[in-house]
């Protein structure tokens, strides 16, 4: 078991609420150390020293050993704590949750998070209006595009004679439903709402009901304000 870990979080930040996710889904108890990101606490030698990227999450191990990178954290923790598995069994399964969370990870977060957001502002000039305006662009055509995912992924269970998924693949939460969760959080923060999203929201009401989800939610946080 896993022992005396620090996740090193800002209570906002998509890639360190997915850790938090996996984390308390697979109860693992661990120590929270803001990083608050609006004071550029990231950027302070005492953390960048020890985080190439220096930005949030990073998972302090009890051994000494640091991880960066959600999605890594993510899979080491499954990889090390397999007794709550957040990948399917079968290949074909961890294929499509790998695919669904990269679709967030990979495809939305990265055009949407703080750092890109505040370059916008600061750098490029544009107004608080035409940020909102990019946000939610981005946001809404990758949730679109995951809602279509869903939608043929139903098609393909049901072809195989597999029930219907309660969750983005199969009847428990996992690694998608980590990304899934924080990104739908933000972009309802920046006025995006499910209305024509049935499956994302679906998926969103039943994770929000669980206590895992509850327990890694902003408000939750120590930093929330």
């Amino acid at each position: 078991m896993l022992g005396g870990m620090k996740l090193h979080s800002y209570f906002r930040s998509s890639a360190a609420y997915r850790v938090r996710i996996a984390l308390h889904l697979k109860g693992l108890s661990f120590d929270y150390v803001p990083v608050h990101l609006l004071r550029g606490d990231h950027r302070a030698a005492e953390y960048a020293d020890r985080v190439g990227d220096a930005l949030v999450p990073a998972l302090e191990l009890d051994a000494g050993p640091l991880l960066t990178q959600s999605m890594a954290i993510i899979e080491y923790l499954d990889e090390t704590q397999p007794a709550v598995p957040l990948l399917p069994a079968d290949a074909l399964g961890r294929a499509h949750v790998r695919a669904l969370a990269q679709m967030i990870a990979c495809e939305i977060h990265p055009l949407n998070n703080l750092r890109v957001l505040k370059y916008l502002v600061r750098t490029l000039e544009v107004s608080e209006e035409q940020k909102t305006t990019w946000y939610q662009h981005w946001a809404g055509a990758g949730l679109a595009a995951i809602e279509r995912q869903l939608g043929l992924l139903a098609e393909e269970r049901r072809a195989a004679g597999l029930a219907e998924s309660s969750f983005c693949w199969g009847d428990t939460p996992g690694l998608a439903d980590c990304c899934l969760i924080p990104q739908v959080f933000n972009a309802q923060r920046f006025g995006l709402t499910l209305d024509e999203l049935p499956r994302i929201a679906a998926i969103v009401q039943r994770c929000n009901a669980l206590p895992a989800f509850q327990l890694s939610h902003p408000d939750a946080c120590p930093d929330h304000q």
